[in-house]
């Protein structure tokens, strides 16, 4: 029931109960609040009994807060809702149902004499009906129809608009084409060697494209292809690297063109760091440990870096000797001054002789230039130095074939070298130690590095060409052996000594060699340390496939020589005690080695002096180099492998060339693991060393 109906019943009632009674002209002109309040009966609360719950029952719906006033107890003149107008007949307005657990326990009447509620009824609290002050007759099921609450009456709830997702942009829609081409057409994009780890790159990016912005190629892929179109400054090819185009509207088109141009960056990092020869389809004498980026390592770099440029080049040789090339390469390509001048042949020139070509030997040596064509002493000095830097004869005489070695290569040739030589530097570690040791073999010149700078220069014997050249590598020496033994390798044993032995037992003996037989019956065939040891007094250990090492000689004069290829692998060092006392300075600072020392130990005894802190050794094959003068030297090809990376570098296999093939020479004729250094002795007349080794 309405509460503003309820309060008009009651206050109707009590009018007419006042109006009826007897004491009417008495209650005219009450003058006391006592008075008024014995003038209207007040119902009896025994006579009232509390609604039911069917009395209620008709009452389904919960009234919203303030539909219903709660029943006060002051005049009801004093009580307007100001939410609704005044009205007998009020409409529910919503169809809250009012459940019969929401009639309370009895509250007490307040005082008539409460001041008036002034406040909204919708914003009070609905108060708890009070059973006593409702009577039966006032509130009763007939008084509340089904027409004051009405389906009918129930505002239908209004349908909430669905709410549409917003349209795809141009690279959310190129992301869904290159999750699905992962799924399809990836493999003729993407090298099989890459495709795993560059899926992954994309699907940890949920696919977003790296060189595509707006529908667009970026910044960043104009800075990629930018550099990749000078890469030929760095020995490479651009054709091998091609640039998509990106500017279809077709976002399928886009997702094909990032992939593309993704596997066209993974394949100039990968030919960068590695080269794009592989050394197997060189020679089967070569090994090194090729490590190529990984896709997230080279997209990683691209991605957060802030010149594109500097991130892509960081994938190239990082080292002084190769960046030299580089510089040489352009002044050899452009006519500058790498090579342009050649001296002719002639007489061979002495201090105080007069030629035509002393001007130019002047502007090559940069010596002071002189009013006269006179080969003179500060020339002269000048060839001796050049002499002494390449490990020939310091003789200060100009021969023709020191002019072929100032020359070098006709020009033409000269580019094709220097690729060659730069090829090479690919495959050597971008980290070559702290300290390392480096043979150029076609220099004959082992050095060893330390922090940097070159410590400690001599000259070596290498092997000889063919199946005896001296392997190029990268291994770690662990320690040096003093007194060593010359283990004759098993394929010397069967091919050579065993015939020998059979037409003269004696021959063994003889060369100083002893023979027995292993547990497994196989002839053993030895030398014992001492002077005439092939290996001489020290031998110095870096394990490899090959089998090669360096060692001292009893045969000291080849080092006079200014070609050196004699041996059968293994390279002799020409001062073996000193390079033992540099590199056991760097390994075991502690221990105080000195060549002294190390010479004091050779007798009869082998003896190991394990290496600390190991050392890497790196045998390399430089036909082209920049000296300190900053000339380009170009040397003799003694093994033939410029002429095989050239035909290589310019063939039609060169796409796939970067492919390594599985066979690789196996170490033969360098002896066992334990004792495996095998060298020649050049003795003049017959020779057992001289014919194995």
């Amino acid at each position: 029931m309405s509460g503003s109906r309820f309060n008009l019943l009651l206050a109707t009632t009590a009018i007419v109960m006042v109006l009826a009674g007897p004491s009417h002209q008495a209650f005219a002109g009450p003058t006391t609040d006592a008075d008024i309040s014995a003038a209207v009966p007040m119902p009896e609360s025994a006579n009232l009994a509390p609604p039911t719950v069917e009395d209620l029952a008709p009452i389904t719906a919960e009234p919203p807060t303030g539909a219903m006033s709660p029943i006060p107890s002051f005049p009801a003149d004093v009580v307007k809702s100001p939410a609704a107008p005044e009205t007998t007949a009020p409409v529910v307005a919503a169809p809250a149902v009012v459940a019969p657990a929401k009639v309370a326990s009895p509250a007490p009447m307040v005082p008539a004499a409460s001041p008036a509620v002034t406040a909204p009824a919708a914003e009070a609290a609905p108060a708890q009906v009070a059973p006593a002050q409702v009577a039966p007759a006032q509130v009763t099921p007939a008084q509340v129809t089904p027409a004051e609450v009405t389906p009918a009456q129930v505002a239908p709830a209004e349908p909430v608009p669905a709410v549409e997702a917003p349209p795809l942009t141009m690279d959310q829609k190129v992301a869904k084409e290159i999750h699905d081409l992962f799924g399809a057409k990836a493999d003729r994009i993407l090298d099989h060697r890459n495709k795993a780890a560059v899926e992954a790159f994309y699907s940890a990016r949920a696919f977003a494209p790296v060189w595509i912005e707006d529908g667009v190629e970026n910044r960043r892929a104009k800075a990629a292809a930018s550099y990749l179109a000078g890469v030929d400054a760095d020995g490479l090819d651009p054709i091998d690297y091609p640039v998509p185009s990106f500017s279809s509207d077709d976002p399928a088109a886009l997702a094909e063109a990032e992939l593309k141009f993704t596997a066209s960056v993974m394949t100039f990092a990968r030919h960068a760091a590695n080269g794009r020869i592989h050394y197997s389809r060189v020679s089967s004498d070569i090994l090194y440990n090729l490590v190529p980026p990984e896709p997230s390592e080279v997209l990683g770099k691209v991605l957060d870096a802030k010149n594109v440029g500097q991130a892509l080049d960081s994938f190239n040789p990082p080292h002084p000797a190769y960046k030299a090339l580089k510089a040489k390469l352009a002044e050899a390509r452009g006519g500058g001054a790498g090579g342009a001048s050649r001296i002719s042949n002639g007489q061979s020139l002495k201090i105080g002789m007069e030629d035509a070509r002393v001007p130019a030997l002047r502007a090559h040596f940069g010596v002071a230039e002189a009013d006269n064509t006179i080969y003179d002493k500060p020339l002269s000095d000048a060839v001796k130095k050049y002499q002494q830097q390449h490990s020939l004869q310091q003789t200060g005489v100009l021969t023709n074939g020191l002019v072929d070695a100032l020359n070098g290569p006709r020009r033409e040739r000269d580019v094709d070298i220097i690729l060659a030589n730069m090829e090479r530097w690919r495959w050597l570690p971008r980290d070559l130690g702290k300290a390392y040791v480096m043979v150029n073999i076609p220099e004959y010149i082992l050095r060893v590095v330390d922090r940097g700078s070159t410590v400690w220069t001599t000259r070596v014997v290498v092997g000889q060409p063919g199946a005896k050249a001296t392997p190029l590598l990268t291994e770690t020496m662990k320690y040096i052996t003093v007194n060593p033994t010359w283990n004759v390798p098993q394929s010397i044993i069967n091919n050579e000594y065993l015939p020998a032995y059979a037409q003269d037992p004696t021959v063994l003996a003889r060369m100083g060699l002893v023979m027995d037989r292993n547990r497994d019956g196989s002839i053993h065939i030895y030398q014992p340390p001492g002077a005439g040891n092939a290996l001489g007094r020290i031998r110095f250990n870096f394990p490899n496939k090959f089998s090669v090492y360096q060692h001292d000689t009893p045969d000291k004069y080849m080092f006079a020589h200014d070609k050196r290829a004699y041996s059968h692998g293994c390279m002799r060092v020409q001062f073996p005690d000193q390079y033992a006392e540099v590199l056991l300075h760097i390994s075991n600072p502690r221990d105080g080695y000195t060549a002294e020392r190390i010479r004091n130990m050779f007798g009869t005894g082998e003896r190991d002096i394990q290496m600390l802190t190991p050392i890497p050794v790196h045998l390399t094959y430089q036909t082209a180099q920049v000296d300190e003068a900053g000339h380009l030297i170009i040397r003799e090809d003694i093994y033939g492998r410029d002429a095989r990376l050239i035909s290589l570098l310019k063939g039609e296999d060169r796409r796939v060339a970067d492919v390594p093939l599985t066979e690789h020479r196996e170490a033969s004729g360098y002896g066992a693991p334990r004792r495996q250094a095998v060298q020649t002795r050049p003795t003049t007349g017959f020779s057992f060393f001289g014919l194995f080794r």
